[in-house]
Formats: structure tokens, C-alpha cells, sequence
């Protein structure tokens, strides 16, 4: 596809930046559906962030991702954010309208795609097990929330950290039930089998590491595990689920699902069923 003065221009800012796959999500769904846009990253080292946000708005970009370390810093530089990204207190997606940049967070509605398409899981008057209490957590503990469900336990290696989420969230969001534990309670059958969902938010996984001593065949029947880890395709977490027969997934869904919605919000439409999908495994 030739660019040209018309080309609409949509990016991803980070510090890194030259890592990330969302050019390759992004550019197969414009040329699928023929649109004049093209997405490109945008190193921004974090003390010129805001230099960089007032250039990107000055020159037109019509959109842009946003990765670490700018999640959460970017929020004052912005006219405006979602009720959901300011509960969450990251934004990862940001649409340029009218000369206003108002910031979204796609995360969790990345995490309920996921677990509804790839796990038939409705987080609806269900409990949760979330594991980590970083941002990650933090998008994954209110999206659930914001799903209906029942009560969420946060499990952290830091207990203080684990609860300073759950209160920072429950009294936004009273109709579910928060508790907090540290690692020590994945051990705890009988506290394992009160869970319907276990979700990993944590970069346990990434280097073949795991949570020793996880009671995962504990799980009510019918369970499942959400791992939010991408690469390798199979931590010994997910091995661990397979070998006990327990509906699992890994976060590659949920990396397609949240590039779809961005997607969504600075276009208006919906990248074609697999397209996303099918570029990001040509690449990984």
C-alpha cells in the first residue's frame, strides 16, 4: 500500500518500542480492508513524554497505543479518559478527536473477549482468582468486576500490595466482593476449590518459571485458567491445566482482542473475524 500526504497515521509511543508486535496487528487489518491508514512505533523516552504527546497531537496522528513505561503518566497530559481507564488508571489507547485526545484502556476488554471466546467463561456471579497485583492486576481486577463478577481474590507475593488494589478498587465498585492472600494460599485446596477462574497477570511463566505448589486440580468443576503470558506459547502453568484436563488459555487472545477494540475506536470498524489473528501467529 502506498503512503502518501492522505495516509492516516496511527502509532504505538513506548520506551522501548521497537519490540512491539502491535504494527503487525494493526497494518494487516488496514490493508485487509484497504484503508488509507498505516500504524508505526514511536520510541518517546519518558522524560520527553510530554514533548512527545503535544508533537503527535500538533502533526495530526489520529490515534496511538501506548506501552511501558507511559501507561500511567500519560493520564495528565490527556484532555480527557474513560470512566473505566480512570478506575483502572492506565491508558493504553488514545484517539485524537476534534483536537482533543481522550485515553481508553482496551486491556480488559481484552481479558473478557479472551476468556469468553477461548474458555466459553462468563465472569458473571463467578469468583476469581487473580494472581499479581501490578497494573496488569489492576485492569484485570476491574474489567472482572465490571463483568458482574462475584468476588475476586487477589493473590500477591506482597499482601500489602495486594490489598492496597483491592481497596483502591471496592469503593468503586461495590457489587463484588474483594479479598487479599498471599502466594502462600495456591497451596490451600480447600481455598482453591471455591474458584471458578484463576487469571495470571504476572510474568511468572515468561522464563519457564511457575507457582509452586498450586492446588490447580482443586478447581470447581468446570474451573478454567486464563494465563495472560504469550511467549512461550505453553508455560509449564498451561502444561500444568492440559495435563489435568482443565480448559486453558494463553494472553495471545487477549493481545488480538485488545488491538481489535483500539482498532475499533479510531476507525469505527471491526478488523475482519481472524485477520489479527492470523498475523500475529505468522510471527510468533
Amino acid at each position: 500500500m502506498a503512503i502518501t500526504g492522505k495516509t492516516t497515521v496511527t502509532g504505538i509511543i513506548g520506551w522501548p518500542v521497537s519490540h512491539s508486535l502491535s504494527p503487525v496487528l494493526h497494518n494487516a487489518a488496514f490493508q485487509a480492508l484497504g484503508l488509507d491508514w498505516i500504524y508505526v512505533p514511536f520510541p518517546v523516552a519518558p522524560e520527553r513524554l510530554a514533548e512527545g504527546i503535544a508533537g503527535l497531537k500538533s502533526v495530526g496522528v489520529a490515534g496511538f497505543s501506548v506501552t511501558i513505561p507511559h501507561k500511567v503518566a500519560i493520564i495528565p497530559l490527556l484532555d480527557q479518559v474513560t470512566p473505566e481507564a480512570e478506575l483502572i488508571g492506565a491508558v493504553n489507547t488514545v484517539v485524537a478527536r476534534e483536537g482533543k485526545l481522550t485515553g481508553y484502556n482496551t486491556d480488559g476488554i481484552g481479558l473478557i473477549a479472551a476468556v469468553r471466546d477461548k474458555l466459553s467463561f462468563d465472569p458473571a456471579g463467578k469468583n476469581i482468582l487473580v494472581l499479581g497485583a501490578g497494573g496488569a492486576a489492576r485492569s484485570a481486577v476491574v474489567s472482572l468486576a465490571l463483568a458482574g463478577a462475584a468476588g475476586v481474590t487477589i493473590a500477591n507475593r506482597s499482601q500489602d500490595s495486594a490489598a492496597a488494589l483491592a481497596q483502591l478498587v471496592a469503593a468503586r465498585l461495590p457489587q463484588t466482593r474483594f479479598v487479599t492472600r498471599g502466594l502462600d494460599c495456591l497451596s490451600d485446596a480447600g481455598l482453591m476449590a471455591g474458584f471458578d477462574l484463576v487469571v495470571n497477570t504476572t510474568s511468572v511463566g515468561m522464563a519457564g518459571d511457575s507457582f509452586p505448589g498450586l492446588a490447580l486440580s482443586s478447581l470447581k468443576p468446570g474451573g478454567c485458567l486464563y494465563d495472560m503470558v504469550y511467549a512461550p506459547p505453553v508455560t509449564p502453568l498451561l502444561a500444568q491445566a492440559r495435563a489435568l484436563g482443565i480448559p486453558c488459555a494463553n494472553g495471545f487472545a487477549m493481545l488480538v482482542a485488545q488491538g481489535e477494540a483500539a482498532f475499533r475506536i479510531w476507525t469505527g470498524v471491526t478488523p475482519p473475524g481472524g485477520c489479527m489473528e492470523g498475523a500475529l501467529a505468522a510471527v510468533l
